[in-house]
């Protein structure tokens, strides 16, 4: 991956962060966001890996739906 497609990767994907409501929820706690990445992270390593995915998935696009204007992709 180029060095531009890295760096509009790594803003897009701080924007879905920021989007789901994390900065403020966790008041900018840089280590509790980590901490619920992480363990999301195990979440998909583990057996209901599939089920979770899916169940991410439709709350993904509901939140994608609902946000006016929306510039991003819910791919």
């Amino acid at each position: 991956m180029k060095r531009r497609e890295r760096t509009r990767q790594l803003i897009e994907l701080g924007g879905l962060v920021a989007k789901a409501d994390l900065v403020e929820l966790t008041g900018d706690d840089r280590a509790v966001i980590l901490g619920l990445l992480v363990e999301a992270a195990a979440t998909l390593r583990g057996e209901a890996r599939e089920q979770q995915m899916l169940l991410w998935r439709r709350r993904g696009r509901r939140a994608f739906a609902d946000i006016p204007g929306n510039a991003i992709s819910a791919g």
